[in-house]
């Protein structure tokens, strides 16, 4: 094996499918799960709130009226957390309080499927959805702040950059990465469409010719980020290197191209605390660990699509994954 296997702390929640996690960037112990009944296809969610000392256990969990798929946490708010629907919403949850969300916002026309809270202009959130739109929000306004018409097609994830506050970058169904600057005259949020949407990306990255279904900035190498996606390949990619044309830069140059997993690749993450550490969640049932390119470990306990993982922020080393096996798993690399 390519590293010791320790049994890992195990939370399982019968009758719900997860479909992402995130770990508190205020309680080193404290993890959000967004789940779905019957897989996300049909029925309701619920978003759980976890404890993982002394063991895994639920401190609370809120019902939702459809399946939800991502999660983040306030970076303001300790006790604040936002969720992606499959009907197109996304509410706003304080977990003192019990029952009800206390904003709840619905522009997206079809399923939202990421959530991004800014680490650095911390009122600030973004969302994605499979209408192809990216929209940011401050919590206290009752509609987004803009809207960026993204990619023609299904947006599954947006993400801020950790280093720029202006920065956005974003993965789609058409096979490509794109980075905004929000800086762009075409950005003011005084309108709620940009002016020339789709052709506003500051750099496209042609990544593979299927779809991308996850990415992460490097937290210790602007403008680094990897990809996952459905052809099973992790990559690297330094996206300094761009040609520029009419329509904005393309380019980005494939630094590391990682092949082991047997089937997509659902989740990709960069440890918080090394520069060279990647975290990878696949249908193949595993998550995966690369170190500088080379893989290292293997987790694969899990017996459904493992379709998140994400690593604690405060303790080094310790990851947790997140399955449609209805169980979540921590443990220490």
């Amino acid at each position: 094996m390519l590293g010791p296997k320790l049994p890992p702390a195990v939370l399982q929640t019968p009758g719900y499918a997860h479909y992402s996690l995130a770990w508190s960037p205020f309680h080193k112990n404290r993890i959000a799960l967004a789940s779905s009944a019957n897989f996300g296809l049909v029925g309701n969610g619920r978003l759980h709130i976890v404890s993982n000392a002394p063991d895994l256990h639920v401190d609370k969990f809120f019902e939702t009226q459809d399946g939800l798929y991502d999660v983040a946490w306030s970076e303001v708010h300790e006790n604040q957390v936002v969720t992606a629907s499959g009907d197109g919403s996304i509410r706003l949850w304080d977990i003192m309080l019990n029952n009800f969300a206390i904003a709840s916002w619905q522009e997206h026309t079809r399923e939202v499927f990421s959530l991004d809270w800014s680490n650095i202009n911390k009122d600030t959130f973004a969302s994605s959805s499979w209408d192809g739109s990216v929209k940011l929000w401050i919590p206290d306004r009752p509609r987004s702040l803009s809207t960026l018409q993204a990619h023609h097609a299904c947006v599954y994830q947006a993400l801020f950059s950790p280093h720029q506050p202006s920065i956005l970058a974003t993965c789609s169904t058409d096979g490509t990465l794109k980075i905004f600057d929000l800086r762009s005259p075409a950005y003011a949020p005084s309108s709620n469409t940009f002016s020339t949407p789709l052709s506003a990306a500051a750099l496209t990255v042609p990544v593979s010719g299927s779809e991308v279904l996850s990415l992460d900035w490097n937290k210790y190498r602007p403008f680094i980020l990897a990809t996952g996606g459905v052809d099973k390949a992790v990559k690297v990619w330094d996206c300094r290197m761009v040609k520029m044309g009419g329509d904005g830069g393309v380019g980005g140059v494939c630094e590391a191209h990682l092949p082991g997993h047997e089937y997509a690749v659902r989740k990709v993450q960069w440890s918080p605390h090394s520069p060279d550490v990647l975290a990878s969640a696949s249908y193949d049932m595993t998550c995966r660990v690369w170190n500088k390119g080379r893989l290292v470990y293997i987790h694969d306990p899990h017996t459904e699509f493992v379709v998140g993982c994400g690593w604690s922020l405060y303790d080094q080393g310790l990851l947790a994954t997140c399955a449609w096996d209805s169980r979540l798993n921590v443990f220490r690399v």
